[in-house]
């Protein structure tokens, strides 16, 4: 199995809806949200601008049922299958991602 590599603490996230896979947000955990996460089934993140954790939907009631988790080969990106309650990011999308203006700019 491979391990995970937080370079500088941290690896990045991405975060997938189980049943369909569409892509819902990005973020990032350290050893210890990842230890959260694993132990309650609810995403954990560390917030990097505000420097602590963060249970999505912990405040916004739009929760993210851990599904599964999986590690690239690499061992420093996670893939998190979840069932998301609600909108996924903060603007009210269900998704953080959306379709470039001008793709070709």
């Amino acid at each position: 199995m491979t391990e995970v590599r937080f370079d500088g603490g941290l690896v990045p996230v991405v975060v997938q809806q189980w049943d369909t896979g569409e892509v819902l947000m990005l973020a990032w955990m350290d050893a210890e949200a990842l230890r959260r996460t694993r132990e309650t089934g609810r995403a954990t993140y560390w917030s990097r601008s505000r420097q602590e954790y963060w249970v999505k939907g912990e405040t916004s009631g739009h929760g993210q049922e851990v599904r599964e988790i999986r590690v690239d080969c690499d061992g420093d990106t996670l893939l998190l299958l979840v069932h998301q309650q609600g909108v996924a990011c903060h603007t009210g999308s269900r998704t953080c991602f959306e379709p470039l203006a001008d793709p070709g700019a």
